[in-house]
C-alpha cells in the first residue's frame, strides 16, 4: 500500500487559503455608519413588540375585569339574598367592614381586656395585678372559655343570637373612664348596643344593654334571654383543693344567700336575683343587675373527676334569665365584676357582695366577720403574715384560756372524789341505777359535775370551726410565704412523691406533720388524765377510756391525712395552738390549781345542802323510775 505524505505545494496552498479568507472578513465588516444604523433598527423594532405586547395585555386585561365584574356582582348579590334570609334587618351588619372575628383591645390599671366583634361580649379578661402559682398570669375569660348570648326573635319569625353577629366598635373618654361601645347595627342609625364602661382602678365594669329603632324588628312578644356560661380555670397548686372554694353563689328574695352543690352537679330556677357570682376560690365573676332579676335558670358542672386528667377547668357555670323590652327596646343596665374575691374590695361596692365568700353559717361566719377578719387585717398590717398567724393564735389561747382552766379544774375535782367514786361504785355493784344515783347526789355536793367540763370544751367548737372556714379564704395569705410554705393559702410541700396515695396526695407537708405530732402529746396528758379518773364501764354503755385511747392516735393521723392538701396558714396555726395549750395545761397543773384547797372547797360544798337544778332533777327522777320498774320485774320473776 503507498504511504501518502504531505508536500511543500499543499502546505503554501493551504497558507495563501487561510490568508484569503481573513482578508474577505476584515474587507465585509460593516462600516461604523452601518453598525449605528443596524442598532437604530434593533431598538425599534423591540419598541414596537413592547408596545404591541402591552396592547394585548390591556385588551386582555380589560376582558378578564369585565368578566370578574360580572361574577362578582351576581356573587355578591347571592350572598346579599343569602343573609337577607338568614339575618332579616341585621344583614346589614354583616356588610360592614366591622364584619370580621377581629377584636378591641382596652387597658386599664388593673385590667386588660379584648372585645370580640362577632358576639360583642368579652373574650379576654386578664387580671394585671395577680399571677398563678407557676407565675403566669391570671385569666378569667381566654380562648373561649366563656359565652355573653342574647337569644331573641324578630318580627319577621327569625330566632336570632348575638354571638352569630357581628357588633362595630368604638372606644371614647368619659372623663377619665374609658367606653367601649359595641353596636349590632341594622342601619346606621337603629341599632343594638352593648356598652362597657371602665373605670381606671376598679374591677367592676358598668355595662348595658340598649337599643335604638328596633321596636319594629325585635319581637317583644316573644322570650328573650340572656346566656352567660363560664368554664373557670384552674390557677392553684391542687385542683381539688381550689374546687372545694369554687361555687356558685347568689342573692335572692331580699338578703337570702344561697349556693349551688359544692362538688356535684346541681340546677335550680331562682327569682328575684340580686346578684350571680360564678366564684373560682381566689377570684370571681360577678353580674350585679341594677335591678333584681326576676327570674334565674341557673347550673354547675362539676369538671374535676379525676386530678391527674382533669387539671385545666374546676367547674362549668351556666345561667339563662329573660330580659324585658321598655317601649320595644332593649334597656337593661347592670355591673359585671371581674377581680379578687377579696372581702375588702367586695365591701366596698355596698351590694352585699363579700357574702360570696364561705366564711360559714350563723354563729361561724359572724365570729369569722366579727373578730377574725378584722383581728388578722390589723395584725398583718404591720406584722408579715406567718408571724400575724402566729400573734393572732396567743390571742384566741389567751382569750379562751378560761376555758382550759375550767376543764382542768372539773378534771381536779374528779380526781380528788375518785376514791369515794370507787367506794360508792363498790358498795352498790350488783344494783347499777342506783350507783348512778349515789354518784350524781356525790357530784352535785361537791359541785365536781362532769358536763363542768364538757361545756366549756363545747366553747371552743365555734372558734375551731370558724378559724377552719377563715385561712382557706383569706386572700391577703394568697402567695405569701413562711418558713418553707411558700404560699400560706396552699399546703407547704416538702417532699414530692414518685406516686399518689388515696386521701394523702402526692407529696409531703411538713406544717401537718408538726400539728399531729402537737396534738398527740396534747391528747396524750389530757385523756391520760381523764381516763385515770374514770371507773369500769356501766352496763349498756361503751368503754369511754378505750374510745380515749384510740382517740389519741386518731386525731393526729386525721391532721396529718385530711390536711396535707390543706393551707398550709391552718395548719401553722393548730401546731402553735397546741403547743399554747400544752404550756397552758402545765402552768394550770403545776402553778395555779392546788388540789388541797380544791378538795377543802369540796367539802365546804358537801357539807352545805345543794338544791338541785331542773336538768339533775329530772335525771333523778327518771333514776329513780327505772330503779322501781327494775325491782318490779325482779318481783315479778320471784312469783
Amino acid at each position: 500500500m503507498e504511504e501518502k505524505k504531505l508536500d511543500i505545494n499543499s502546505i503554501i496552498g493551504f497558507v495563501l487559503l487561510f490568508g484569503i479568507m481573513i482578508w474577505y472578513l476584515y474587507q465585509s465588516q460593516p462600516t461604523p455608519e452601518e453598525l449605528e444604523a443596524q442598532k437604530q433598527a434593533e431598538t425599534e423594532k423591540i419598541a414596537a413588540e413592547q408596545k404591541a405586547k402591552q396592547e394585548a395585555e390591556a385588551l386582555s386585561t380589560k376582558v378578564t375585569t369585565a368578566e370578574d365584574y360580572s361574577n362578582a356582582s351576581a356573587t355578591d348579590s347571592l350572598q346579599q339574598v343569602a343573609l337577607q334570609n338568614e339575618l332579616g334587618a341585621f344583614a346589614y351588619a354583616s356588610t360592614l367592614p366591622s364584619a370580621t372575628d377581629a377584636v378591641t383591645e382596652v387597658e386599664t390599671d388593673v385590667l386588660a381586656l379584648k372585645f370580640n366583634n362577632k358576639g360583642g361580649y368579652l373574650s379576654e379578661v386578664k387580671l394585671k395585678a395577680f399571677v398563678d402559682h407557676n407565675d403566669a398570669p391570671i385569666y378569667l375569660v381566654k380562648d373561649g372559655n366563656s359565652n355573653f348570648n342574647i337569644n331573641f326573635s324578630t318580627t319577621d319569625n327569625r330566632v336570632l343570637n348575638t354571638e352569630n353577629l357581628y357588633f362595630q366598635p368604638t372606644i371614647t373618654k368619659s372623663g377619665d373612664n374609658t367606653v367601649v361601645s359595641m353596636k349590632l347595627k341594622v342601619s346606621e342609625t337603629r341599632y343594638l348596643e352593648y356598652r362597657y364602661e371602665l373605670k381606671p382602678s376598679d374591677y367592676m365594669i358598668d355595662f348595658a344593654i340598649k337599643s335604638q329603632g328596633l321596636d319594629n324588628v325585635v319581637n317583644s312578644s316573644q322570650e328573650i334571654n340572656l346566656d352567660w356560661k363560664l368554664k373557670g380555670y384552674s390557677h392553684d397548686q391542687s385542683i381539688s383543693y381550689e374546687n372545694r372554694y369554687t361555687r356558685l353563689t347568689y342573692q335572692h328574695d331580699g338578703d337570702k344567700i344561697d349556693k349551688l352543690a359544692q362538688m356535684n352537679d346541681d340546677e335550680e330556677v331562682v327569682t328575684d336575683v340580686y346578684w350571680l357570682s360564678y366564684r373560682q376560690h381566689f377570684f370571681s365573676s360577678i353580674l350585679v343587675p341594677d335591678s333584681p332579676l326576676t327570674s334565674v335558670s341557673m347550673s354547675s358542672k362539676d369538671l374535676v373527676k379525676d386530678e391527674e386528667v382533669d387539671s385545666v377547668y374546676t367547674k362549668l357555670y351556666a345561667s339563662k334569665m329573660p330580659l324585658t323590652l321598655s317601649g320595644g327596646e332593649f334597656n337593661k343596665s347592670m355591673g359585671m365584676y371581674y377581680g379578687p374575691t377579696d372581702a375588702k374590695i367586695l365591701k366596698e361596692y355596698d351590694k352585699n357582695l363579700e357574702e360570696s365568700i364561705p366564711f360559714g353559717w350563723g354563729i361561724f361566719g359572724w365570729i369569722n366577720k366579727a373578730v377574725f377578719i378584722p383581728l388578722f387585717g390589723f395584725l398583718s398590717g404591720f406584722l408579715p403574715y406567718g408571724i400575724a398567724i402566729i400573734v393572732m393564735t396567743v390571742l384566741v389561747k389567751i382569750l379562751l384560756s378560761f376555758v382550759q382552766y375550767k376543764q382542768f379544774l372539773s378534771q381536779a375535782k374528779m380526781k380528788i372524789l375518785k376514791p369515794e367514786l370507787d367506794a360508792i361504785r363498790a358498795k352498790y355493784k350488783d344494783n347499777k341505777l342506783k350507783a348512778q344515783q349515789e354518784t350524781m347526789a356525790l357530784q352535785n355536793k361537791a359541785g365536781a359535775s362532769p358536763l363542768s367540763g364538757c361545756l366549756p370544751g363545747l366553747m371552743q367548737i365555734p372558734v375551731f370551726y370558724a378559724l377552719f372556714m377563715f385561712f382557706p379564704t383569706a386572700f391577703d395569705l394568697r402567695q405569701k410565704s413562711f418558713l418553707w410554705a411558700d404560699d400560706l393559702s396552699s399546703y407547704d410541700s416538702i417532699a414530692e412523691l414518685p406516686f399518689s396515695i388515696p386521701f394523702y396526695g402526692d407529696h409531703v407537708s411538713l406544717f401537718p406533720i408538726l400539728a399531729a405530732i402537737a396534738i398527740f402529746f396534747y391528747m396524750k396528758m389530757t385523756t391520760g388524765q381523764q381516763t385515770a379518773m374514770q371507773g369500769p364501764p356501766q352496763e349498756g354503755m361503751p368503754d369511754m377510756s378505750k374510745m380515749m385511747k384510740y382517740m389519741i392516735y386518731f386525731s393526729p393521723l386525721l391532721m396529718l391525712v385530711f390536711f396535707n392538701n390543706y393551707a398550709s396558714g391552718l395548719s401553722l396555726y393548730y401546731f402553735i395552738s397546741n403547743l399554747i395549750s400544752i404550756g397552758i395545761m402545765l402552768v394550770i397543773k403545776n402553778y395555779i390549781i392546788d388540789e388541797e384547797k380544791v378538795l377543802a372547797k369540796i367539802e365546804v360544798s358537801k357539807s352545805k345542802p345543794k338544791k338541785q337544778n331542773r336538768f339533775q332533777k329530772k335525771m333523778a327522777d327518771m333514776m329513780e323510775q327505772a330503779e322501781k320498774q327494775k325491782q318490779m320485774q325482779q318481783r315479778n320473776r320471784k312469783k
